[in-house]
């Protein structure tokens, strides 16, 4: 079955860095496009960033600059490198998969998230 992992959140000061990580399992990760969403308490979700197959990426407007995606094919990894961390990054990050099946049927699949907390 499909599972996604994520690691790396936790307490950082403002101005400091995470790097987040996702491991992929269960679906042909090298096809699959990623993206990094994430949740403030009493907020909507929202999209960070993703990165397709090919490995072209894509931001949400607000997240130009600080943020970073990257994946690795290889080890069915999927990264989010932050800096510069500010309080209103202060999230459950989610890591996020769309799986495409054999009949063309897609899915989106979530990992449980990991918790970033940023405060001095």
């Amino acid at each position: 079955q499909v599972q996604l992992v994520e690691s790396g959140g936790g307490l950082v000061q403002p101005g400091g860095s995470l790097r987040l990580s996702c491991a992929a399992s269960g679906f042909t990760f090298s096809n699959s496009a990623m993206s990094w969403f994430r949740q403030a308490p009493g907020k909507e979700r929202e999209l960070v960033a993703g990165i397709t197959s090919g490995g072209g990426t894509n931001y949400a407007d607000s997240m130009k600059g600080r943020f970073t995606i990257s994946r690795d094919n290889a080890g069915n990894m999927v990264y989010l490198q932050i800096n510069s961390l500010k309080p209103e990054d202060t999230a459950v990050y989610y890591c996020n998969a769309i799986v495409t099946d054999y009949w063309g049927r897609v899915y989106a699949y979530w990992g449980q998230g990991t918790q970033v907390t940023v405060s001095s």
